[in-house]
């Protein structure tokens, strides 16, 4: 494990830290996609599978519980906690356009024809676009609350670090995911008109 690996972990991890203090603290999740992080759970749930089947090491095995934890307590305010201040009126992205696609390519393209493999699949093509419901709420209502840019300033460092983490075990380990690294450009092309934005205002 390299240091990009471990500082895109901890600004991910960052990032829901942020959220979830963001939303107990102002006992609302105005401005949140409910939809975006109903797919970051269905990501987590996915991709974590081998929790059950496969031990790398502590380190791998506390994110993952953790990661999965954070995104359903997530979902859980801002679904029942917190529900009267959800702005489900402008979180109207149809998932559908999202997650059929995606279906259809884990099936298609995926390194073995086997459950796992193809539900890891799906995590990561799903990841690469679970953003655009957030993206478009923003786009929709014109305006985003300080603290959410920030939550979506460090998800997008998370990507962008993962980036460099692939560069660097390409060129360490002659390791080479096409899946996981097109995915993270693609997940990565998401952000830049944010990052944009977040920079200049």
């Amino acid at each position: 494990m390299n240091v990009f690996r471990i500082l895109g972990d901890v600004s991910h991890l960052l990032a829901i830290i942020i959220l979830l203090l963001k939303i107990h603290k102002s006992k609302s999740c105005a401005g949140i996609s409910g939809k975006s992080q109903i797919l970051f759970a269905l990501v987590f749930t996915t991709r974590y599978l081998d929790l059950f089947t496969t031990f790398i090491s502590v380190y791998n095995t506390v994110m993952k519980v953790i990661f999965l934890i954070c995104a359903y307590i997530t979902v859980y305010m801002i679904y029942v906690k917190f529900r009267k201040t959800f702005d489900s009126e402008n979180d109207s992205f149809r998932l559908e356009f999202l997650l059929v696609p995606v279906i259809g390519l884990s099936f298609l393209e995926n390194h073995s024809f086997t459950p796992l493999e193809i539900l890891w699949t799906f995590s990561i093509y799903l990841e690469s676009v679970a953003i655009l419901p957030q993206l478009f709420m923003i786009s929709k209502t014109g305006e985003a609350e300080t603290i959410t840019t920030h939550y979506l300033f460090f998800l997008g460092l998370y990507r962008a670090l993962y980036i460099a983490n692939w560069v660097w075990r390409y060129y360490t380990e002659n390791f080479y995911d096409q899946i996981a690294v097109v995915s993270g450009v693609v997940q990565t092309i998401f952000y830049c008109d944010f990052f944009y934005l977040y920079v200049t205002k």
